[in-house]
C-alpha cells in the first residue's frame, strides 16, 4: 500500500495517510479520472468503508481528498449517519484530520496559507474554494488547456465538459451569471470553473 501512495502523496504524508486507512478500515480504490468529483465515500452493504480518489489529481489535492473523505467516514462513526455530509461534525473532523498535515515539510510554502485560510471553515468542496482551487491548480503536471470562467471577457460564449455552450455575463457576488446559448436559461458558474473559449461562432 504504501508504494501506490508514494506515488499519489507527498511524500512526507504517506505514513501518515498510510495509517489512517488502516486504523479507519478504508478499501481505497484510485479510479480514471471523473469530470463531476475528485474523490467519494461510501459504506458498502457488507459493512466496508470503500473510498475512491481520481488517479488525475496532483498529489496535494490528493492528500487533501483523501483526508476529505476520510472524515465522512469518522464524523459519521462518531457522530451517527444522520448528521449532514458537509455539516459542522464533518468540517469539525476535517480540520482535526487535515491539521497534521498543513506545515512546510508536506505543502509548498505558497500554498500554505491558501490551505490554512480554507480549513477556517472547510467548503464542501476544494473547488468551490476558488481560491484554493486556483492554487492547487498551478501543481497539475498537465499543461491548462482551457481558461477559467472570470478570466474571459463579459459576453464572451464558451464550452464545458459535456459540449455545452454559454455566454458569460456579470459577476453576482462571488460566481457569474452565464446564459446557455440554446435554452436562454442563466446558470452561476464559480469562478475557477474550466471552459473552452470559443472564438468564432
Amino acid at each position: 500500500m504504501n508504494q501506490v501512495l508514494e506515488k499519489y502523496l507527498p511524500e512526507r504524508a504517506v505514513q501518515s495517510c498510510f495509517e489512517l486507512i488502516k486504523s479507519n478500515g478504508v478499501h481505497l480504490k484510485i479510479v480514471n479520472h471523473r469530470v463531476t468529483r475528485h474523490g467519494d465515500y461510501r459504506r458498502m452493504p457488507n459493512g466496508m468503508h470503500q473510498i475512491t480518489i481520481n488517479a488525475s489529481l496532483n498529489k496535494y489535492r490528493f492528500l487533501i481528498t483523501l483526508v476529505h473523505e476520510i472524515a465522512h467516514l469518522v464524523a459519521f462513526e462518531k457522530f451517527g449517519r444522520r448528521i449532514k455530509p458537509h455539516g459542522r461534525e464533518w468540517k469539525q473532523t476535517f480540520q482535526q484530520l487535515m491539521l497534521p498535515f498543513i506545515r512546510p515539510e508536506i505543502f509548498p510554502t505558497k500554498l500554505l496559507p491558501v490551505i490554512a485560510n480554507h480549513f477556517k471553515n472547510p467548503k464542501a468542496s476544494s473547488s468551490t474554494d476558488a481560491n484554493l482551487a486556483i492554487a492547487l491548480k498551478t501543481f497539475d503536471v498537465e499543461e491548462r488547456k482551457h481558461s477559467y470562467v472570470f478570466e474571459l471577457p463579459i459576453g464572451s460564449t464558451f464550452r464545458i465538459y459535456n459540449g455545452k455552450l454559454f455566454k458569460k455575463g456579470n459577476k453576482r457576488i462571488k460566481r457569474f451569471e452565464c446564459t446557455e446559448v440554446s435554452t436562454g436559461r442563466l446558470y452561476l458558474f464559480q469562478p475557477n470553473a474550466e471552459v473552452e473559449l470559443i472564438k468564432d461562432i
